[in-house]
């Protein structure tokens, strides 16, 4: 999965749309960054910016960003509502994508060290990348808010982590920032048939954490300190509110899920239902505010599909489907994937022109005298198929009447196989892109002897990846090929010829890649590499062909 991870600085200008442009001018510069939105406030003289890329190109345009907002922005003439400290008050990262939380931190270190170095900001981490615990809360970091900033640097222990622990002249205009790596953040609303705001803020107050001021005898409740205490609600990582919505004549309850790894879209929409219930009010629907990662659409359908005790292994698109029915997220307004789900939003289809083509289309550009897409492209498709097939079988095996009791078994099968499936689906672009890069370095300049080095590693480099690509292919329709084996010998008996096909057409492709692998060879000056692919290779295929005469047999003594 490619490695995404989202950015949403929030800058201290609010009012200015030419210096918000020029920010968010260098951030477009970038390339391989995604603007998605940007959101001025005038009340709080505040922007959130939000952009998405893959790591280091996000480092690159939050450094500029960053940057250029120490050029346009003064903050010793700044005000507003909102809480700040800096240019650029908080810059958060999100991964998104492929990429886990702790290789989030390090990213978000490496941007703090080299803003605090480079341009000369003292910057604070926070959450996930704080260095202590007590800084893991923005607010301990901000604390003082910029006025106070000359004596936070005399403190020890408000020291920021990278940067001037100075309030010098740069500082005085900059201020500071602080860093992080976090969550994703969610505002998702649940809509109610009720106009009542009294019911709905009663319906808030029992899912959010921080719930409700307790009371006895129809006055607050106080401890030692004179501080109210409160009853929590029931979902984590919560914030809510309830409130009536003129546009669509219809209360509803407004959340930020501050982490949806505590507490997921589909869960808070189930607490707010159950809540709800409890008040005699109804659920009809819910409504996201802005965008989501797909990940979390996914666990929302399988979340839902396992509820119906039906198979989880079927296509991300029918997954998103059974997501938006059970969350009624189209109630309101249509609910476009495409243009809400953040990988979607991000996807460049001219990436994968081979697999976004009609069948005939690519039977008709391999056909052409093109040299590619060829045998490699074919080889995945065709595992593909094979991979695709057995998903099948386990798909119709776990709806047969009267398997009732193991429609969870083979929906694990399902989900296997569609695993393998999207893998080698993106194989088949991956193997004619490996071919044209090995012509892109042939024809690179040979002129002087710098160019010839250049040019032969380059070859070589891509040569590599050329003979790794359909090598992959082989890994990926082997394993595949475990679903088929299982499939002919336990599912569903009608469609039980299926998954012999499938098995052949693993077994083909693994073959057809493996001659990929050895003809792509020939260039080749590292032999030590060379070997051990072939060795490698022959003992995959020598798998491939037992496993095949295994399924097959099997399938056929079924059948006959």
């Amino acid at each position: 999965m490619k490695q995404l991870i989202e950015c949403v600085p929030n800058f201290s200008e609010g009012r200015d749309m030419n210096k918000i442009k020029e920010i968010t001018d260098v951030i477009e510069a970038v390339e391989g960054v995604k603007l998605l939105d940007v959101d001025p406030g005038k009340a709080t003289n505040r922007t959130v910016v939000t952009f998405v890329g893959s790591p280091d190109v996000v480092i690159e345009a939050a450094f500029k960003a960053i940057k250029k907002a120490t050029e346009v922005i003064d903050m010793s003439k700044h005000s507003g509502e909102h809480p700040r400290f800096g240019a650029t008050d908080v810059c958060p990262l999100v991964p998104i994508s492929g990429i886990t939380m702790e290789e989030t931190v390090k990213y978000a270190h490496k941007l703090a060290e080299k803003v605090g170095n480079e341009i000369g900001v003292p910057v604070y981490c926070y959450e996930f990348a704080a260095k202590e615990e007590k800084r893991r809360n923005l607010a301990y970091c901000r604390a003082g808010e910029y006025e106070g900033l000359k004596n936070k640097f005399s403190n020890h222990e408000m020291k920021p982590d990278f940067g001037p622990a100075e309030f010098n002249s740069f500082v005085e205009k900059s201020g500071a920032t602080a860093i992080s790596a976090r969550n994703f953040l969610v505002a998702y609303n649940v809509n109610l048939n009720t106009t009542s705001t009294r019911r709905a803020n009663a319906i808030a107050f029992d899912v959010r954490e921080n719930g409700r001021a307790k009371k006895e005898n129809g006055k607050l409740v106080k401890d030692k300190n004179g501080v109210t205490l409160r009853i929590p609600g029931t979902l984590k990582k919560v914030k809510a509110i309830g409130w009536f919505i003129e546009e669509y004549g219809v209360a509803q309850i407004s959340m930020n899920l501050t982490d949806i790894t505590v507490t997921s879209v589909h869960k808070a929409f189930e607490e707010v239902k159950r809540n709800s219930e409890n008040r005699g009010v109804r659920v009809s629907g819910s409504e996201l505010v802005g965008l989501i990662p797909l990940q979390a659409m996914l666990d929302a359908g399988k979340f839902y599909l396992k509820m119906q005790e039906r198979s989880i292994g079927i296509s991300d698109s029918e997954i998103i489907k059974i997501a938006v029915k059970s969350l009624g997220l189209d109630e309101l307004k249509p609910f476009i994937p495409e243009e809400r789900i953040i990988e979607y939003v991000m996807e460049d289809k001219n990436s994968k022109p081979l697999i976004n083509m009609k069948l005939d289309e690519f039977a008709d550009v391999t056909a052409s005298e093109f040299p590619a897409p060829g045998g490699g492209s074919i080889a995945a498709y065709m595992g593909a198929l094979g991979a695709a097939l057995g998903t099948m079988v386990a798909n119709l095996s776990a709806h047969k009447r009267g398997w009732d009791d193991r429609w969870e078994e083979y929906s694990d099968w399902a989900e296997k196989g569609a695993v393998y499936y999207k893998a080698l689906v993106n194989m088949v672009d991956e193997d004619t892109i490996a071919f044209n890069n090995i012509m892109l370095a042939f024809r690179l300049p040979k002129k002087t002897d710098e160019e010839k080095v250049i040019r032969l590693k380059a070859i070589q480099d891509a040569t590599k990846n050329a003979i790794n690509v359909p090598f992959k292919i082989m890994e990926l329709s082997l394993a595949s090929m475990e679903v088929m084996k299982a499939m002919a010998d336990i599912g569903l008996q009608a469609s039980v010829s299926d998954a012999g096909v499938g098995a052949l057409a693993a077994k083909a492709a693994i073959h057809g890649a493996f001659m990929n692998v050895k003809i792509n060879m020939g260039d080749l000056e590292d032999k030590d590499f060379a070997s051990k692919k072939l060795k490698a290779g022959n003992i995959i295929l020598k798998k491939a062909i037992a496993l095949e005469k295994e399924i097959v047999d099997m399938v056929e003594e079924k059948i006959s």
